[in-house]
C-alpha cells in the first residue's frame, strides 16, 4: 500500500507501521539560529515564514516504528531535565497505547540532550529497562571522551557532561552501529555528520516507498531550506553541518523519498521540493 500519512503523522511502510510521537518543544533565542548572518539577506530568505520576533519553539518528533517482533523508537528525547516545554514523550508513547518497558530499540541520531535525555527517569534509572541501544561509533566515542567537555565549548559543556552520564549508564545494553549497515530489517545507517560528529540518519525502505529519518541533519523548516549553503548555529561544525544538509536534500527531492524530521512541523513528516535555486519543506499529504 501506498505510504500516507494521517492527521497523527502516521503511516504503513511495508511490515513497519510509522508513528510520530511529541516530546514537546523548545525554546531558543533568534540568535540561536540567525546570529552572525547578512542582515538583508536573512530578512528576505525568512519573509516566506511567520516567525516570532523573540524566542523560536521548535516541536520535538521521535519516531517510532512497529513490526510484528519490534518496537523501535528513534531518540529517547529530553527527559525531565532539560526544559520544562520538552519531555512529553512517555505521554505520547501511552497516547498510542506502548510502555517504555515494551520498547525493543532505541535508536540514536545523536547525542544532544533533546535526543538523549530521556533515556534516564527522575531517579537516573533507564526508562527502557529491556531495549536494546544503537548509536555510531564516532558519535559515542565523541561523547565518552573525557576531553570532549574542555573543547566543545562554554555553551555546550552542559550537553557533554549530561551526555556522558547517561551513556555511562546504558553502556552494556549499548550496539555500535556504522555507516551503510543494516541496524535492523529494512532499516539503514547514513552517516550525516556536522551537526555532531557522528550524527547518523536512518533510512526505511518498502518496495518503492521510503522514509528517512533526518534526525537534526535538516534541523529548521525555514533557513534550512531556503539557505541550506549558510552555516547553521545549531550545528557543532557549520561547514560540514551545510555539505551534509544540501546533499541530503538535493537527494530528497529527486528521490522525492518521505523525509521525517526531529524539528520540523506537522509533526516532522513531509517531503522536499525545489524551489528555484534552494528548497521548500512540503506537509505529507
Amino acid at each position: 500500500a501506498p505510504l500516507r500519512s494521517y492527521a497523527e503523522a502516521s503511516a504503513q511502510l511495508g511490515d513497519y507501521r510509522f508513528t510520530s510521537l511529541s516530546d514537546g518543544n523548545l525554546v531558543l533565542p533568534r540568535g540561536f539560529f540567525f546570529d552572525g548572518l547578512p542582515e538583508d539577506e536573512l530578512t528576505q530568505a525568512l519573509a516566506p515564514f511567520d516567525l516570532p520576533q523573540d524566542q523560536l519553539t521548535p516541536p520535538c518528533n521521535l519516531t517510532l516504528l512497529r513490526d510484528a517482533e519490534r518496537v523501535v523508537l528513534f531518540d529517547a528525547g529530553s527527559g525531565p531535565a532539560f526544559m520544562p516545554s520538552a519531555g512529553q514523550l512517555i505521554d505520547s508513547l501511552d497516547a498510542v497505547g506502548v510502555a517504555p518497558e515494551e520498547v525493543t530499540h532505541v535508536v540514536f541520531t545523536h547525542a544532544h540532550p533533546d535526543h538523549l535525555w530521556g533515556v534516564l527517569d527522575d531517579f537516573d534509572d533507564p526508562v527502557f529497562a529491556n531495549a536494546t541501544y544503537m548509536m555510531s561509533a564516532p558519535e559515542w566515542n565523541y561523547w565518552r571522551d573525557p576531553a570532549t567537555v574542555e573543547t566543545i565549548g562554554e555553551a555546550r559543556a552542559a550537553f557533554a557532561v549530561g551526555a556522558a552520564r547517561r551513556l555511562e549508564v546504558i553502556e552494556e545494553r549499548m550496539q555500535e552501529i556504522r555507516d551503510g549497515e543494516e541496524i535492523l530489517p529494512g532499516i539503514m545507517a547514513l552517516a550525516s555528520h556536522g551537526h555532531t560528529p557522528g550524527h547518523m540518519s536512518f533510512e526505511l525502505r518498502a518496495g518503492s516507498d521510503a522514509l528517512l529519518i533526518g534526525g537534526d541533519a535538516i534541523g529548521n523548516h525555514h533557513l534550512a531550506f531556503a539557505r541550506p549553503d549558510w552555516p547553521s548555529g545549531a550545528d557543532q561544525d557549520p561547514e560540514q553541518g551545510a555539505e551534509t544538509r544540501l546533499r541530503l536534500l538535493d537527494r530528497l527531492a529527486q528521490e522525492q523519498t518521505l523525509l521525517m524530521g526531529f524539528h520540523l512541523p506537522h509533526g516532522g513528516l513531509g517531503r522536499v521540493e525545489r524551489a528555484g535555486d534552494a528548497f521548500r519543506f512540503v506537509e505529507a499529504d
